[in-house]
């Protein structure tokens, strides 16, 4: 298939179908600069893979990876006539914080780093939540909630939940 010419258009029937498998990889946002975008995730503390290159950051979330590129270029990528929509986008990405005081804490090194702050940390049913927009709008949500199971590693345990 890799020997075909870039804008070959591959075809696959029903019997050929292929369920992927029940992971992300990667979370690609598309930014109005990948400079200006890559210097917010590194204000946060984040550290940028040394893999990536000017049109296309990359850091590590332990096995993901989000991803950073033009906005213009994921629109061409996927086809979109325009890199611009309107309106709530209907997605969030969410840290799970450590502690309920650490919710606010991390609002605000978002604010420090360039984001805006949409919503304070704040009591919820569940817990302590707020949100953050990075410079390029994305909505990120920091929880704590007692429910979530972590690892050592403060990896989310998908399959379990504190009573």
């Amino acid at each position: 298939m890799l020997e075909q010419p870039v804008g070959h258009v591959f075809q696959a029937n029903a019997r050929e179908a292929l369920p992927p498998s029940q992971r992300l990889h990667l979370i690609l946002l598309g930014v109005e600069s990948v400079e200006r975008s890559t210097q917010f995730y590194e204000a946060l503390g984040w550290t940028k893979s040394p893999t990536g290159n000017a049109g296309f950051a990359k850091f590590d979330l332990g096995g993901q990876a989000l991803c950073l590129i033009s906005r213009t270029d994921l629109a061409k990528d996927a086809q979109f006539d325009s890199p611009y929509g309107s309106g709530f986008a209907g997605i969030a990405l969410i840290h799970l914080a450590r502690s309920p005081d650490d919710v606010a804490r991390i609002l605000a090194r978002a604010v420090s780093a360039g984001g805006r702050l949409v919503k304070p940390a704040t009591r919820t049913h569940w817990g302590v939540a707020g949100y953050f927009a990075d410079p390029d709008g994305h909505l990120f949500e920091v929880d704590y909630e007692d429910a979530w199971v972590f690892d050592e590693a403060h990896r989310l345990v998908v399959d379990q939940v504190n009573a």
